[in-house]
């Protein structure tokens, strides 16, 4: 120190600048810290290296309807613990936890919205809501969504994430996977379009339903999709599953979903589609 003519200080304390908490999110993929409100502007893709992290229901839902456009169906539908359930905490107590954390009564909000020249039937899920588990509740509130779309002739759009049946409910929820499809049966024999979009994670009782018989099964990158974990299939067939197993590029590899979109092309590619599949209105002026 002396080279430089500076003295040393001792018995100082350096304080750090105090950096307020929650500005800053790790990616998990490139582990770079990225600025939250950065993070925000790319509609949650990590700009470093594009990892798709979830994407908020109200900003899902402005993303896949024009401003101002939806008008939510059956809002006040909320889930009852009908069989008493109790664990660590009861399931009660979990969806007054989980409705105050949210703002929503369940994992899915509907509604009547527009996409570019389009109305459309749309439901968005929410992993935040109990891991978007599919209880009465969900299933219910995707049957009427199907069921209005179809007498009101518009195309409908599910926005899917989930980690599967809800438990909490028995076979309660189980039941909603056969009644989920059987109201698209009946939307498909009408003959309007049905499109989903696979996020991370689609799991499970979701997946094996509703999730997987779009006319047009969409997926955003990297998103984890199948019905077991890849824990369980590898301990149930006791193989080493291959690389990538279970995720979209690999699903997409094997004819198991149609597109992999990322979430900025997303809005483009869904217009697109349904410029292709529904009918064009009549010229002004045509006889």
């Amino acid at each position: 120190m002396a080279l430089f003519g500076k003295k040393k200080v001792t018995g100082v304390k350096v304080r750090k600048r105090d950096i307020p908490d929650g500005l800053w999110i790790k990616c998990p993929a490139c582990s770079e810290m990225v600025f939250k409100q950065e993070l925000a502007a790319a509609l949650n893709v990590c700009p470093r290296c594009e990892y798709h992290f979830q994407l908020p229901r109200r900003d899902r839902i402005a993303l896949l309807s024009e401003p101002g456009s939806f008008q939510e169906w059956d809002g006040g539908l909320a889930s009852v613990d009908s069989l008493g359930f109790s664990g660590t905490a009861s399931y009660a107590a979990k969806l007054k936890e989980n409705e105050q954390k949210t703002g929503y009564h369940d994992a899915i909000s509907c509604g009547r919205a527009r996409l570019g020249r389009h109305a459309i039937a749309l439901g968005v899920m929410d992993f935040e809501f109990l891991g978007a588990s599919m209880g009465a509740v969900v299933g219910e509130k995707v049957a009427r969504l199907v069921e209005r779309g179809t007498a009101e002739r518009l195309p409908v759009i599910i926005s899917c994430a989930s980690g599967g049946a809800r438990m909490y409910e028995g076979l309660y929820s189980l039941m909603q996977m056969a009644k989920t499809s059987a109201v698209l049966a009946r939307h498909a024999a009408a003959r309007l379009p049905y499109l989903t979009i696979l996020t991370h994670p689609t799991t499970a009782g979701v997946m094996a339903s509703f999730a997987s018989l779009g006319d047009v099964i969409l997926a955003e990158p990297g998103a984890l999709i199948g019905f077991a974990g890849p824990r369980v299939i590898k301990e149930t067939t006791q193989q080493e599953l291959p690389a990538g197993f279970q995720r979209a590029e690999f699903l997409l590899k094997h004819g198991m979903i149609d597109l992999i979109t990322p979430r900025k092309e997303l809005r483009h590619q869904l217009l697109l589609l349904l410029d292709y599949l529904l009918p064009r209105p009549p010229a002004a002026g045509a006889a």
